[in-house]
């Protein structure tokens, strides 16, 4: 099974620079590395080969085009579509049939740690409602007045993680006349995993949870060091590292599937559509990278800049921690390529370009921001039902645009030019204003 994401990729430190003599000031800047930087003047001759550069010592990476552009996936094609849609509506009859309130937050808790829940919105919300509605006409069978420390923090972490208003004070019944939690609710260590992971759903000035999160935290590195169940002691120490609320979908389906798979409780069919829509997601994915590689050579930004950072792959990961849904593969395809390129510019400015040299390209790059701007503008004007002869008509052109024209015709370079009274010549700017326009 194709269930391996993409791999890690080396990380890069900033050399510390050798004393160069200078005549202006030297000041020392310490880095977030805990480096010392020597900053010195920048050069005053933006085009003499000998300007002082600095380099961040970024290695080239390690996912070549060529590569990229190789990648398959089998887990494409109408036999996959035919299998995972026939799981999903034997998952949709088990969510249907489960009438416990307690299973259906277990069933619930699994279907979003497997990575599957986006299948079932509608259901999910349904229940969730359901539930939520139920706190305010309990009857006596209520876990929210029941002494089951466990189902209460599930119910309250899944109730607020979709949008419910729930108070804190639901976790009051496990305190005692003193404000603090019960020392026998030490010994269920599946719900005081429960209350941790409930814990990291609190908002401001909630000192219940606070004391909670505090509270569980002790109790659980005490029954790691016991390690008495591999697999909640697994759970536990996952936890522990980084809770369950600040994690990464993808990443976390795809560890939780292997813990799942050794449940003595799991359920085929839920282990079964969690690796099949697994990998067709990550067939998604890849065609994401395959598509944003072509686009990013195209740009020439990492062969003819060979002093920034060349990482698509890095900023297509990015957005999949953001929307990793397969339909939305446009919105990450172009937010990796925006990402991207603001590294590159960020490259520009941090490590290599002399202030001379920055003012020029700041100028260019404002220059072309505006003139995007003015064509919006013109774009807007000839859309409406008024001005449908705008683009014939020279009294339906907007005065900015006649006046930008007009402009560009009088001194096309003005804007471009450095301090040194010398214009840069096209090709200094082409390759970043072509890549603004991608």
């Amino acid at each position: 099974m194709a269930l391996n994401l993409l791999a890690s990729l080396p990380i890069c430190n900033f050399n510390r620079l050798p004393p160069i003599p200078s005549k202006g000031p030297i000041s020392l800047v310490k880095s977030r590395s805990g480096i010392v930087v020597q900053c010195m003047p920048a050069s005053k001759i933006s085009n003499s080969p000998t300007a002082l550069r600095r380099s961040a010592n970024y290695q080239p990476t390690d996912w070549h085009y060529n590569y990229i552009q190789s990648l398959r996936n089998e887990y494409t094609g109408e036999s996959c579509t035919r299998q995972n849609n026939m799981l999903k509506e034997q998952v949709r009859m088990m969510l249907h049939k489960v009438v416990d309130p307690i299973e259906q937050l277990e069933l619930i808790d699994i279907l979003q740690r497997l990575g599957i829940s986006y299948h079932f919105e509608e259901e999910i919300k349904k229940i969730l409602e359901g539930l939520y509605n139920n706190i305010d006409h309990g009857s006596d069978t209520d876990m929210w007045k029941t002494k089951n420390l466990y189902a209460t923090a599930l119910k309250f972490r899944l109730l607020r993680q979709h949008g419910y208003i729930v108070s804190q004070e639901v976790f009051n019944s496990f305190m005692d006349e003193r404000g603090n939690f019960k020392a026998c609710l030490c010994e269920d260590t599946k719900g005081m995993l429960s209350l941790y992971e409930a814990s990291f759903l609190s908002i401001e000035n909630e000192n219940i949870l606070e004391d909670a999160r505090e509270f569980s935290t002790k109790h659980l590195k005490v029954y790691i060091k016991k390690n008495k169940d591999k697999n909640l002691s697994a759970l536990v120490s996952h936890s522990l590292e980084v809770p369950l609320h600040w994690r990464m979908l993808r990443l976390e389906a795809r560890w939780f599937i292997d813990i799942y798979r050794r449940r003595e409780d799991m359920n085929t069919i839920l282990l079964e559509l969690a690796e099949l829509d697994f990998n067709m997601v990550q067939a998604t994915h890849q065609e994401d990278l395959k598509e944003l590689s072509r686009s990013w050579k195209s740009t020439g930004l990492a062969e003819n800049l060979n002093f920034v950072r060349d990482r698509p792959l890095e900023c297509l990961l990015w957005t999949m921690g953001v929307m990793f849904q397969p339909q939305f593969g446009y919105f990450r395809r172009t937010i990796a390529k925006f990402v991207a390129l603001i590294t590159v510019i960020d490259d520009i400015y941090d490590v290599y370009g002399t202030l001379d040299e920055l003012e020029c390209f700041t100028n260019a790059v404002e220059r072309f921001v505006t003139s995007m701007r003015l064509c919006l503008e013109y774009f807007k004007a000839i859309s409406n039902d008024e001005a449908e002869n705008s683009i014939t008509s020279e009294s339906h052109v907007p005065r900015t645009i006649k006046r930008h024209l007009h402009n560009e015709k009088e001194e096309p370079s003005r804007e471009y030019r450095c301090g040194t009274g010398q214009t840069p010549s096209e090709g200094q700017v082409r390759t970043i204003l072509t890549a603004l326009e991608c």
